[in-house]
């Protein structure tokens, strides 16, 4: 499971990607991501756009560039990730999706039984 929309660009794409594997422990801090080059074969994306996705990761203080070497997750990188995405779901995503449940006509507090069930 990613972190943005099917609509969003492709570097946000990548970025959810890469940071739903951050916050599953999939990369934890020290560990090094893919190169550039194989996250971009690996998700037919073009190595700029990577670059890109990258840079924000950089320039959020999650990674750290290591010349010559890589790009390796900080420690810390994971819980400050966490309340960046919790903020941007209350703030940008829930408010769509409460409007869409009211449009629906549905309940939210059966919706969470059903999940539960």
């Amino acid at each position: 499971m990613a972190l943005s929309n099917d609509d969003s660009p492709v570097y946000i794409r990548l970025r959810g990607t890469i940071s739903a594997a951050i916050l599953r422990g999939e990369y934890r801090a020290g560990d090094q991501l893919p190169s550039v080059r194989a996250l971009a074969a690996e998700h037919g994306a073009n190595p700029l756009t990577v670059a890109k996705a990258y840079q924000s990761f950089q320039d959020d203080g999650y990674v750290e560039v290591r010349r010559g070497v890589g790009m390796f997750v900080l420690p810390g990188a994971a819980e400050k990730l966490r309340i960046a995405e919790r903020d941007r779901f209350v703030t940008q995503q829930w408010p769509r999706i409460a409007e869409y449940i009211d449009l629906l006509g549905l309940d939210a507090a059966d919706l969470l039984e059903r999940e539960r069930a």
